[in-house]
């Protein structure tokens, strides 16, 4: 894929990745949800609880077993920050959970997610799944867009004990 920012390309994340994605999962919140999520949800400690979530998410041992969680990062060619990211959870049902995928703010729109979510398809075997806010009205079209099926309607809760309404969004692999 080319763009404004060159080549793009989408790798396997680690442990060196943690702070990056935690950077730009900050500032993808910060941007998609203002006016969705509480202000305090967004506010001074997000960054620091997300630097303490992607340190434990890509430093736990998983022994190589199946059920280990995969991030994918989009980034550069020619390296630099990431542009986005997705993170994969297997479940123990035999569908995978698309935890996240957040694109950088000023480069949505652009295919970097479609490119992500392609990626995340294939990286699975079973249903792929996810959970958005039904307020985040963007990521709502982008995943009906992409093929996705509601498949639920329940709260999400977010920090601060804020719950809010949220869709589940399904891509059936065996189908």
């Amino acid at each position: 894929m080319t763009g404004a920012t060159g080549e793009i390309v989408i790798r396997t994340g680690g442990a060196a990745d943690a702070e990056a994605v935690a950077d730009l999962h900050t500032v993808s919140w910060r941007t998609a949800y203002a006016g969705i999520v509480p202000a305090e949800a967004l506010g001074d400690g997000l960054a620091a609880q997300r630097r303490e979530v992607w340190q434990i998410r890509l430093t736990v041992d998983y022994g190589g077993a199946e059920d280990t969680p995969v991030l994918l990062i989009a980034e550069p060619a020619e390296g630099g920050e990431p542009l986005g990211f997705a993170y994969l959870v297997p479940e123990h049902d035999g569908r995978t959970l698309l935890d996240n995928l957040h694109v950088r703010p000023g480069l949505t729109g652009g295919g970097i997610g479609g490119r992500l979510l392609r990626a995340a398809l294939a990286a699975t075997v079973g249903p792929l799944r996810l959970e958005v806010l039904r307020d985040n009205v963007r990521a709502v079209a982008f995943y009906e867009r992409e093929g996705g099926v509601r498949t639920e309607e329940r709260e999400a809760e977010f920090p601060g004990g804020h719950l809010l309404p949220e869709y589940e969004y399904t891509w059936n692999r065996a189908g």
